[in-house]
């Protein structure tokens, strides 16, 4: 959630922002801190290079968890979810990753240490996930795929 957070004020965004608007900041902010405003020799020029690595980290972490990108893929989203088990699955710093049988994964933003413990202890992880995390958690497809882990 902290790297959501970050990225929104980065962009001054909130939760909400089209595409339209994601899009628009990220020109912004790309032209403020493109390092080839800057001279050779001035301090900036580093900073401009990371600054301009973040801005485009965060706007594709961005685009992945909008509520336009994830109505486009909500179709192969239900599918996974309702016709995969769980494969695998790891949890850090409040974000779930989910690796699916079909091979995709998913990172759910928000997920706490509780929640995550009594899903490790349910003796029915699968129903565990479909009543308390894929309805209640911001999602986004990870680039991670099942033969990336194994």
């Amino acid at each position: 959630m902290k790297r959501i957070t970050e990225y929104r004020k980065l962009f001054e965004v909130d939760k909400d922002a089209d595409l339209k608007t994601l899009k628009k900041q990220y020109r912004n902010l790309a032209k403020e801190w493109h390092p080839d405003k800057f001279q050779e020799g001035d301090p900036l020029v580093e900073e401009a290079e990371a600054k301009t690595r973040k801005i485009t980290d965060g706007y594709h972490f961005l685009v992945s968890i909008a509520p336009e990108t994830r109505a486009a893929n909500s179709e192969v989203y239900n599918d996974t979810i309702n016709n995969s088990a769980v494969a695998d699955f790891q949890w850090k710093n409040l974000v779930l990753e989910i690796t699916f049988q079909d091979g995709s994964t998913y990172e759910y933003f928000g997920v706490t240490k509780p929640v995550y413990i009594k899903m490790i202890n349910s003796d029915k992880i699968n129903r565990f996930v479909k009543r308390n995390i894929y309805s209640k958690y911001l999602y986004r497809k990870s680039k991670r795929t099942l033969e990336a882990t194994e």
